[in-house]
């Protein structure tokens, strides 16, 4: 973990929008052949929570943190639950402790449970099923399950998608080793042309208290969304995803949080062409000025408000057109500039690394 390991005390809301261009963000698969998931009667492209929950733990594994919910393969053979377990749990040795002394028993609980958390960082943040058989020395030590203080509802683009057609028959030309012979057949590559989407978080400081979620782990996430976009959607079907916009908005009262910030970001319909037109970043303004004006009303109860934004995102407040800076200002004369932090992603991101003491 982080070297700022003081516990969670302040609320926090997150607001986090990336695009999709050419893209399935978020396919299917009951649907038969993997399209991308959209509500019948908007027409908004839909994306999960759990979709984004993979991204978050593939960077988190990526950077070398201890992540527990995974897809890990060792000599071909996919690992079990307990053998994840184990491997988190590798530094508490059961021969350590008399399991028949009660004393000792609920030592060995507490460094399984501490360990555990602390070599499981995605477990901090969104919680687990621990689906481990109960008769593992560890498992029987630990509860049936973790519930994350971080959650997010699931993502939908903020104006109507259209499929691209072009890809749902694609033709991939092959020659064979044996004769040389091409052949061609069709692919399901169900895609769609563009979408802004937007997703809603929450960070519980009372939950943070069940899964030992640090300060340092909440400021993590404020690199993380944004790394994670850029790092883990580059496969076939992922490839054209860009973050757009990260807000984190983090609260001084205790239990209080506004609720619903996304909602306050609307497009501009004057300055962004038409749903069916949409094809980039650049076909669209995004109009801030209801999410900014509701964090003035509220800016007694805010602690400071982290943001980072593209800088081919164009927006609004209030009339004025410009990029980055606009919200910028904007915050800063809501809630006050000593408390508007921009992210430098890239610069921050080494400190929520893990360090060479911690593994986590």
């Amino acid at each position: 973990m982080s070297d700022t390991a003081d516990p969670v005390t302040n609320r926090s809301e997150i607001v986090f929008l990336y695009d999709a261009v050419d893209a399935n963000p978020n396919g299917n698969p009951l649907s038969g052949a993997n399209r991308p998931r959209i509500d019948p009667q908007t027409q908004q492209a839909i994306v999960t929570d759990v979709r984004l929950k993979r991204y978050l733990r593939d960077q988190l594994d990526d950077d070398g943190h201890g992540v527990y919910i995974r897809n890990v393969q060792e000599d071909g053979d996919q690992y079990t639950r307990g053998q994840l377990l184990e491997d988190r749990l590798k530094e508490v040795e059961p021969d350590d402790y008399d399991l028949d002394d009660d004393e000792e028993v609920e030592e060995f609980r507490d460094d399984i449970f501490g360990e555990f958390l602390n070599e499981s960082v995605d477990v901090r943040y969104f919680g687990a099923t621990m689906s481990v058989d109960t008769d593992e020395v560890y498992a029987k030590h630990l509860p049936d399950h973790f519930t994350g203080p971080v959650q997010f509802s699931p993502g939908k683009s903020m104006h109507a998608v259209n499929e691209n057609e072009e890809y749902d028959s694609l033709t991939s030309v092959i020659a064979t080793q044996e004769n040389k012979q091409q052949g061609g057949f069709d692919l399901d590559d169900h895609r769609i042309q563009y979408g802004l989407i937007r997703f809603h978080g929450l960070v519980d400081e009372h939950g943070a208290a069940d899964t030992n979620l640090t300060a340092a782990d909440v400021e993590r996430l404020d690199t993380l969304c944004w790394r994670a976009i850029k790092n883990q959607t580059i496969s076939r079907s992922k490839v054209g995803q860009e973050p757009r916009l990260y807000c984190r908005v983090e609260y001084a009262d205790e239990s209080f949080h506004l609720g619903g910030l996304d909602r306050d970001l609307e497009l501009d319909d004057e300055h962004s062409k038409p749903d069916e037109e949409l094809r980039t970043v650049r076909d669209l303004t995004l109009d801030v000025t209801g999410l900014v004006d509701r964090l003035d009303g509220a800016s007694d109860r805010i602690e400071r408000v982290r943001v980072v934004a593209s800088d081919v995102l164009q927006l609004t407040y209030d009339g004025e057109l410009g990029g980055p800076s606009v919200l910028h200002d904007a915050l800063k004369d809501a809630v006050g500039a000593d408390a508007v932090e921009e992210i430098d992603v890239y610069d921050e991101q080494t400190a929520t690394l893990p360090s060479d003491d911690d593994t986590a």
